[in-house]
């Protein structure tokens, strides 16, 4: 049976969606069957508007569904990315995270795999800070996270074994070919592993 992966992200004006796409079809490659999910929009209408390429980009994905708790039941893999925000994931995915106490309670969380990726404005904005926030709740979960690190040469050229990311340039530049080839190469990794897990579990 194919792996089951959600990918679960956050984007404001697009820049972590296109690393959340190339993570998308390096999972799809590798044999997935992929929900692909955004978290719900926290900001109000008046902050969005008041940003060009977030308010397109708002409505541009529109129709993407919102990542619910059965999401993270269904998965065998999650996949999760956040833009940083001072370094820590947003708000709207950490809020995500913080409704996930029922499955957690029940033990429904426990042996996930999981990795995430991530994107900033800046370089050096925050990204493994970010992403190592994001693993603190997955140790808790019990779940089981799966790195890129560095089992791939694209991994050199990217240069981050903690998850795949970007520097936007206050979002300004579009995801390149070395971040969208790690995130792929991410994507596809975590199927693997997930895929050999769930057959020794068997």
């Amino acid at each position: 049976m194919a792996v089951k992966v959600a990918i679960i992200y956050y984007s404001s004006t697009g820049t972590t969606y296109q690393l959340a796409r190339a993570v998308e079809a390096g999972a799809k490659a590798a044999g997935a069957e992929v929900r692909f999910l955004k978290v719900q929009e926290l900001a109000p209408e008046q902050a969005i508007n008041a940003n060009e390429k977030w308010a397109k980009h708002h409505s541009d994905t529109a129709d993407i569904p919102v990542a619910t708790l059965d999401d993270l039941e269904w998965a065998d893999a999650l996949i999760f990315g956040t833009p940083t925000r001072y370094g820590l994931p947003t708000a709207q995915l950490k809020q995500f995270l913080d409704m996930s106490g029922p499955l957690w309670a029940q033990g429904k969380l426990v042996n996930k795999i999981v990795s995430a990726f991530t994107t900033t404005a800046t370089a050096h904005g925050g990204q493994e800070s970010t992403l190592l926030a994001l693993y603190n709740t997955f140790y808790h979960w019990s779940s089981i996270i799966v790195s890129p690190g560095y089992a791939d040469p694209i991994q050199f050229q990217a240069g981050n074994p903690y998850g795949a990311s970007f520097v936007s340039n206050n979002g300004q530049l579009d995801v390149d070919e070395t971040a969208a080839a790690s995130a792929t190469f991410q994507g596809k990794r975590v199927v693997e592993v997930a895929a050999q897990f769930l057959r020794g579990r068997e």
